[in-house]
């Protein structure tokens, strides 16, 4: 049975990752579900998984394409 370590590390056994269809390599999500439990997800496209997130002050935008336009 895995343990967590001190690091806060947790080793997933080769059948699961398998099973759940993950692959070396593949970038993660991992969330907590309620208490005592977690959700791992392969992200399929990261720039579809993160576009919008970020926020920014108004009028910045306007600024920034401003600089492009010297």
């Amino acid at each position: 049975m895995p343990k967590l370590s001190s690091k806060n590390q947790v080793t997933i056994p080769v059948d699961v990752l398998r099973e759940a269809g993950f692959e070396p390599g593949d970038a993660l999500i991992v969330r907590a579900v309620g208490k005592g439990r977690i959700e791992v997800e392969r992200v399929e496209d990261l720039i579809a998984e993160f576009a919008g997130t970020i926020s920014y002050p108004p009028g910045y935008l306007d600024r920034l394409r401003d600089e492009w336009d010297r």
